[in-house]
């Protein structure tokens, strides 16, 4: 999704980065736009299409425990660029049903299209720009979270690298539009994958924390299946699981319309 996928999640990095002019350059003159970008890929665009099963399991600071399971449908309509994405609810009963559908934009000045839809109501309900840093579906990932912020939102920076990873400084280029003032990234030179993120407030205080726990090579893509969010002030957080992933399996584009959220695709949920 995972965000939901596929998360939502970030992972990043390699040794020795190739540019796409075909030049090698050295580890110590990679800069930080080359290495979010390879990471954005990584984490977010593995194939053309994606499946993947999703377990939630939210943990609030009393201990009391919350699960959530569904299914992301995700594809790519360039690498990089615009993305559709459906999240089909399954388990427990009073999600059963509800379905999060995604319209990525690759234009930094179009907000991406969100939708939720509420069975119980037979109500699409759009989401805001505005609550796109708000919980999603009860749980420590934020709606943001699940397809991926943008790249182009942020400045960054390479703070520092050792022979395992990069560590990169992220500053939002609109500062009223987020809750954070900035967030450290720590980048997998193996794999490009984002291993562990860390948002400050205004006062540099560490609240929330995103960490890649397991990954796996699946069809050629190393891909995040176990990652957790962490809410630093309460103690609470989410841990997220993915299995049963899939990449390049033809999902057609007549599937991820406002259609789907009423009469989901289910043969391709059943695949």
């Amino acid at each position: 999704m995972t965000n939901l996928l596929k998360s939502i999640t970030t992972p990043v990095a390699l040794v020795a980065a190739i540019l796409a002019s075909g030049s090698v350059q050295s580890a110590t003159e990679v800069t930080a736009e080359q290495i979010i970008s390879k990471a954005e890929l990584a984490a977010y665009y593995a194939g053309k299409d994606g499946k993947t099963q999703a377990r939630m399991m939210i943990i609030d600071e009393q201990e009391r425990r919350q699960v959530r399971q569904f299914t992301i449908l995700r594809k790519d309509v360039e690498d990089g660029g615009d993305q559709k994405m459906l999240v089909f609810f399954s388990r427990p009963a009073d999600v059963s049903g509800m379905v999060f559908r995604v319209e990525k934009h690759n234009d930094v000045s179009t907000d991406d299209d969100r939708w939720l839809y509420l069975p119980g109501l037979d109500l699409v309900k759009r989401i805001s720009a505005g609550d796109k840093r708000t919980s999603f579906v009860g749980s420590h990932f934020f709606y943001e979270d699940v397809s991926g912020r943008s790249t182009k939102v942020d400045s960054f920076e390479l703070l520092e690298q050792t022979e395992q990873r990069y560590t990169l400084k992220a500053t939002p280029k609109v500062a009223n539009d987020v809750e954070f003032s900035y967030y450290k990234i720590q980048i997998d030179k193996s794999s490009y994958l984002p291993m562990v993120i860390e948002f400050y407030d205004a006062s540099n205080t560490l609240y929330r924390k995103v960490e890649t726990l397991e990954t796996e090579n699946i069809s050629g893509y190393v891909t995040v299946t176990k990652s957790k969010i962490s809410d630093v002030k309460t103690g609470g957080y989410t841990l997220m699981e993915f299995r049963n992933i899939s990449y390049d399996i033809g999902l057609p584009d007549s599937i991820f319309t406002e259609r789907s959220l009423r009469t989901p695709p289910i043969e391709w949920l059943r695949r």
